[in-house]
């Protein structure tokens, strides 16, 4: 037995997004947020990491528009299935902008990213996981990219360690560093700076000899958060890739029920 057709199924469904709005209100941002992807990330060593990243997606709703197709966003993703990475970061940002009809494209893109270290004396590997986020923006045709990296580390303070007959205390801490580059720069290249700077690099796995190496080393580079700050921007203000940036520090005090805190800014909003 057939099925009847409807008059709206043949004919037209109607578009209620496209319809005109009175309010002459333009919105700045409108999307979706958290939905989840498969990714491939390329590594400094050729290799590519296949991770899951978030994803919050928007584009600038212009005031005459009722609302925007939010299933595009998705058909974004759907259409390079495993394929995206962060060289092809940029174009999916034009992309977004040409399917939803919109001069200005705002994505983030947050995933774990991983790399495998060696302990500093028994050499024995194991993996540590950063997060990693990529901002990027089209306006009027014209991208930009800022990486955002977050980089747990060892600080150890100066003035405990000035004033103790013995010991020092001191604490991990995160550093989150944001960083615009007008070159290609590796995400491993953002993290060697941020430990260098520390008073020690963490580690996934630590021997007893290594427990021992990364205490001593701790104790004698020790840092405030100020220092550890300025440190790293120090370094970044060196790198000539690199046109502005934005860096952080958090140390989770050992002796206190509160943080530390400190933050550099460079050419990035605050």
């Amino acid at each position: 037995m057939a099925i009847p057709e409807t008059t709206a199924s043949v004919t037209h469904i109607a578009d209620v997004q496209q319809r005109p709005d009175t309010r002459n209100l333009t919105i700045d941002k409108v999307g979706i947020k958290d939905i989840r992807h498969p990714v491939r990330v390329k590594d400094r060593s050729g290799w590519e990491q296949h991770t899951v990243a978030n994803f919050n997606m928007y584009v600038e709703l212009p005031h005459e528009f009722k609302g925007t197709h939010m299933s595009r966003f998705v058909e974004v993703l759907n259409n390079h299935e495993r394929e995206i990475s962060v060289q092809s970061f940029r174009l999916m940002l034009h992309e977004i902008s040409k399917r939803l009809d919109s001069t200005k494209s705002h994505v983030e893109m947050n995933f774990p990213f991983f790399v495998e270290k060696q302990a500093p004396v028994s050499k024995v590997p194991s993996l540590i996981d950063y997060e990693v986020t990529l901002v990027g923006e089209v306006n009027n045709g014209e991208p930009t990219v800022e990486i955002r990296i977050q980089v747990p580390v060892t600080s150890l303070c100066p003035c405990s360690k000035e004033i103790s007959d013995y010991g020092a205390h001191n604490q991990r801490s995160h550093v989150t560093a944001k960083v615009k580059s007008t070159q290609f720069i590796w995400i491993e290249e953002i993290i060697d700076i941020i430990e260098t700077e520390a008073s020690c690099e963490l580690y996934g796995l630590l021997k007893r000899p290594d427990e021992k190496f990364v205490t001593e080393k701790a104790y004698d580079n020790p840092k405030f958060v100020e220092d550890l700050v300025r440190d790293i921007a120090r370094k970044f203000n060196e790198d000539e890739r690199i046109e502005a940036y934005s860096v952080e520090a958090e140390n989770f005090e050992s002796i206190h029920n509160h943080s530390a805190y400190a933050q550099i800014t460079r050419g990035l909003d605050s």
